[in-house]
């Protein structure tokens, strides 16, 4: 066996056995002292191959039970379009009425959070001006498929009703039916698409592996004049949701 990255050779040799069917889903892997015996390598490279699996979705770890084949997952296609919001109401409970799923979510707002220094430049603010920021776990039938974390400029809904998104009249609305109450017209949306590994907090709210593939999207609405108004970074698990981006076409006149 090639000594230059000899967990990659065990890792294609178990993937290779796992999808041929030698073990079945939930079929518990031998020990990594065993593969290292078998395979002729270190309990290290056998763990760091695993390791690789779990990332990648074929095998889950269970504490104190040892490593399985994991079932795959239902793989859902979540529709991002410049129509979402002209539906009413909010956006994430439209696209899972499509998906006939009942799209909840929890929610925590904090008032007069000084803007960091990122956040300040895609809102167009200095660093520190406050802002209302909020943190959100959607979930589809009860099951949690997206974060996000918003930040809206207290200039613009200070003072208004609207001024914490999950609370007040438009209580649970999407940002551009909350925002046309007090005036402001968003007219356009930015989205910014990166694929990234899941942290520990992300896997924890989200039900996943450390280290598995995740949707990381950066938004920011625009109103008529160009100002930014909310801005939010999205993460969407990548095991369970595909996105697909739907564009309009504008037709001769």
């Amino acid at each position: 066996m090639s000594r230059e990255a000899p967990y990659l050779e065990v890792a294609d040799s178990l993937r290779a056995r796992i999808l041929a069917g030698e073990w079945e889903v939930g079929t518990r892997l031998p020990s990594r002292a065993q593969l290292a015996e078998e395979y002729g390598v270190g309990r290290n490279v056998t763990q760091r191959a695993m390791d690789r699996l779990i990332v990648e979705g074929l095998l889950e770890g269970r504490a104190g039970s040892g490593t399985y084949v994991r079932k795959p997952r239902e793989r859902m296609r979540m529709v991002r379009s410049r129509h979402r919001e002209r539906r009413g109401g909010s956006p994430f409970r439209a696209d899972m009425r499509e998906q006939g799923r009942r799209g909840t979510w929890d929610s925590h707002s904090q008032a007069r959070v000084p803007a960091p220094e990122s956040i300040a430049e895609r809102l167009a603010i200095a660093p520190g001006d406050l802002c209302v920021n909020t943190r959100y776990e959607f979930l589809a039938d009860g099951q949690p498929v997206q974060l996000s974390r918003s930040w809206e400029p207290m200039i613009i809904t200070g003072g208004t009703p609207i001024v914490l998104p999950e609370m007040g009249p438009l209580a649970g609305a999407g940002v551009v039916e909350r925002m046309r109450s007090i005036g402001v017209e968003i007219e356009s949306a930015v989205e910014v698409p990166r694929p990234a590994r899941a942290t520990q907090a992300e896997a924890n709210l989200l039900g996943i592996s450390v280290g598995d593939l995740v949707l990381q999207i950066e938004r920011t609405y625009y109103d008529t004049d160009g100002r930014p108004i909310e801005t939010a970074d999205i993460t969407i698990p990548d095991v369970r949701w595909e996105v697909a981006y739907e564009f309009g076409v504008d037709r001769p006149s």
